[in-house]
């Protein structure tokens, strides 16, 4: 606890304002590149009241790391040693990739906000595998999702494919899957959202057998219209998926009240109300059947209750990193902690989906 207390406050009054003189994607390499380099300090003290069980495996707290801040799983150490209850490592392609061209990531600090076209860069699965079998032989507690995607110059046939060789490769030493089919910036890869091109993809990755080796989410866009929504509630329930992960990055920028000339997908604090009327909106119509993590302008312990009360199980962030300093998991844990004392819970597993 006092070394992250102290990177914190390091972070906070020098380092931000060095980091944010640099373009926004080398200076999320020179953050990575330091924790990659953490020493094994152990963690902030966990609290009982936040653990929670999902799909069998214990989360001693249910705030994780989205997907995206760590693609190539080089910082696992680093998210343990936060405070981190999970990290969400990827999306992670079956074969090596740069992604789109530079410069695609763009900071929008007004809005403590973060708009990025990265298209999937990634090391591959073959360069990622041995440095999580390293952390597993480590013995690591935070748990470990896996965000998988196809590589940008698959062809549409060839998509289904890509998902199942990573299954396949990666699948086993995942705690979660999570299926990326919602980035707007690989062409055409929302497309699989439709229940038709969904239960394509799972039949494919499944097999005959239609088991996976870990529990299956299926990670989904916040531009969703309600019908389009309600039909993956449905087709979720038909097929057996463990979880939704809600939600991706928008391309509706200017309904959240950023305008930007930027292309990409928009995260951070204009998510927030977006991301909680899904989350709101996926336990409803489901029933409160399907778990949610819950991901979209998370930077305090009240947005991360309120997208708890709203139906989520695990909540996620990634660019409150960058506004807020690696102290906010543990202001967020005691925040969630306070609140529930204050409310009367024992566990945070008593608030999910209580404003249902």
């Amino acid at each position: 606890m006092p070394a992250v207390n102290t990177f914190d406050a390091v972070y906070r009054k020098f380092l931000q304002q060095y980091l944010f003189r640099f373009d926004a994607e080398y200076a999320h390499g020179l953050a990575l590149r330091m924790l990659s380099l953490m020493p094994p300090f152990s963690g902030p003290r966990e609290r009982p009241e936040l653990g929670i069980k999902l799909w069998g495996t214990d989360f001693r707290n249910p705030i994780g790391l989205a997907a995206g801040m760590d693609k190539d799983a080089v910082a696992i150490r680093g998210w343990e040693t936060l405070g981190f209850g999970f990290a969400e490592l990827g999306t992670i392609t079956p074969r090596p990739q740069a992604g789109n061209d530079a410069p695609r990531v763009w900071r929008v600090p007004e809005r403590r906000a973060l708009i990025n076209r990265l298209g999937f860069p990634s090391e591959g699965m073959i360069a990622i595998a041995p440095r999580i079998e390293r952390m597993r032989k480590a013995g690591i507690s935070i748990r470990l999702g896996l965000n998988f995607g196809p590589n940008s110059n698959t062809p549409p046939e060839g998509i289904a494919a890509d998902y199942t060789v990573l299954m396949e490769g990666l699948g086993p030493l995942a705690d979660f899957i999570v299926i990326n089919v919602s980035s707007p910036n690989t062409p055409g890869l929302r497309n699989w959202q439709s229940p038709d091109k969904m239960s394509e993809l799972f039949a494919a990755m499944l097999g005959e057998a239609g088991e996976s080796p870990r529990p299956v989410l299926v990670k989904i866009a916040p531009d969703l219209e309600r019908s389009e929504l309600f039909r993956i509630c449905e087709t979720a329930l038909d097929l057996g998926v463990d979880g939704i992960v809600a939600c991706n990055t928008s391309v509706a920028r200017e309904a959240l009240g950023v305008s930007s000339p930027h292309p990409g997908g928009l995260s951070g604090r204009p998510l927030t109300i977006r991301a909680r009327e899904l989350i709101r909106d996926i336990h409803t119509h489901t029933r409160g059947k399907i778990p949610i993590v819950g991901v979209g302008g998370v930077a305090t312990a009240e947005d991360a209750w309120l997208h708890i009360r709203a139906g989520a199980s695990l909540v996620e962030l990634y660019t409150a990193l960058i506004y807020e300093g690696p102290g906010v998991v543990e202001r967020i844990k005691a925040g969630l902690a306070n609140l529930l004392r204050r409310h009367g819970f024992r566990s945070i597993g008593e608030a999910v989906g209580i404003d249902r």
